[in-house]
């Protein structure tokens, strides 16, 4: 079936004013150039993509089975047309059964977002910065990793590079076509530089779980800052103060966002799980019963209402929680509205609210938004 809808249309060669028609795929963008700040008609933006999903509407990926179907429906109807379901540390089975779940979600089902495969996000960490993470780390070797990926794509791994190690196997998991993050790392600057120099690409929730910067010891966040193309970073405005995402914006050019969001997303207050954590979803966030931040409810339409609100105009936010996500996987039809590229986007009001999602062709029911 054929659609076309009508608006501001952020292209990836700017705004126009005009229509947007479209199958699975896009068939074309028509219109004139616009100032969609003089022009009052709503936005349409491509649909934002999370490399980062533990949960949502009350269930974490780690929970196996139908849930990370719930969860990626639960996302499409705040805008996610795509997503990296992501698994916490735990003892293997626990992972397995998760990333099984996660290779069977391929064949996407009505009004939930296209799930690309596996964020790892653990056990390949550092026991001394495990954040929400429980204490089941474990040192990665290239064969536990291909046996992991034979029951779903692995699409990006965290890992602390300074695990003796972990430094070659960056060079060979890089080669095998994953994505390598560093995170949850005490490791130096001088560790996160090696680790870019071994062909890691990026870093986790950037600032959070990692060593800090100091100005005689710049530490992982000082490696991001100084060299990183790419890093993603929570914009909840809890995980990280305004002022240092500024300070990442300025200093990564394709910084992108992800909610990093738990069972509790979409949720009201009250106890949920995080992979074997009891969380707590209070006063807007999420936390172990110690008080550490344990992921969010973040949603990416509420990402996008907040970068700009931090004062960065929307077709910079837009690429922020869509087009620099779908580089950084090397995903050239998706996160932009050209011809020939899936047909994911979203309608948004004047004051950037939800008016349609849609999923390479697909309109969400937005009923229970």
């Amino acid at each position: 079936m054929c659609h076309s809808i009508k608006g501001n249309i952020l292209t990836p060669t700017g705004w126009v004013h005009g229509a947007i028609t479209f199958g699975a795929r896009i068939e074309s963008v028509s219109g004139s150039t616009v100032d969609p700040a003089i022009n009052v008609d709503d936005f349409i933006l491509p649909g934002f993509i999370d490399l980062h999903v533990h949960g949502g509407g009350g269930k974490d990926i780690m929970d196996g089975g139908d849930a990370v179907h719930i969860i990626a429906a639960m996302h499409a109807q705040h805008g996610t047309t795509s997503m990296l379901a992501t698994t916490m540390t735990a003892p293997p089975a626990e992972i397995q059964n998760a990333l099984a779940a996660i290779g069977g979600a391929g064949a996407r089902r009505p009004s939930a977002a296209r799930v690309l495969g596996a964020h790892l996000e653990g056990p390949f960490i550092n026991a001394e910065k495990l954040g929400a993470q429980p204490n089941y780390t474990s040192v990665a070797t290239l064969a536990e990793v291909q046996r992991l990926a034979a029951y779903a794509p692995l699409k990006l791994i965290t890992i602390a590079p300074e695990i003796e190690g972990h430094l070659t196997l960056v060079r060979a998991l890089t080669e095998a076509g994953m994505r390598v993050q560093i995170g949850h790392t005490m490791g130096s600057y001088e560790d996160g530089v090696a680790a870019l120099a071994h062909g890691a690409t990026g870093f986790t929730h950037l600032f959070n779980a990692m060593s800090g910067l100091h100005h005689r010891a710049p530490g992982m966040a000082g490696a991001a800052l100084a060299h990183a193309q790419y890093a993603e970073l929570i914009p909840d405005l809890l995980h990280v103060h305004p002022g240092a995402i500024r300070v990442a914006l300025r200093a990564i050019p394709r910084l992108y966002c992800v909610t990093d969001s738990t069972a509790a997303a979409g949720m009201p207050d009250g106890a949920y799980r995080l992979g074997r954590q009891v969380v707590h979803q209070c006063l807007g966030g999420v936390r172990l019963a110690d008080g550490t931040l344990a992921g969010s409810t973040l949603t990416m339409d509420q990402a996008l209402r907040n970068l700009v609100g931090l004062g960065l105009d929307l077709a910079d936010a837009s690429a922020r929680v869509s087009t620099y996500a779908a580089d950084f996987l090397g995903l050239h039809e998706r996160g932009r509205l050209a011809q020939g590229c899936y047909a994911d986007l979203v309608l948004l009001d004047r004051a950037l609210r939800l008016k349609a999602v849609c999923i390479e062709g697909e309109f969400c029911d937005l009923n229970d938004a």
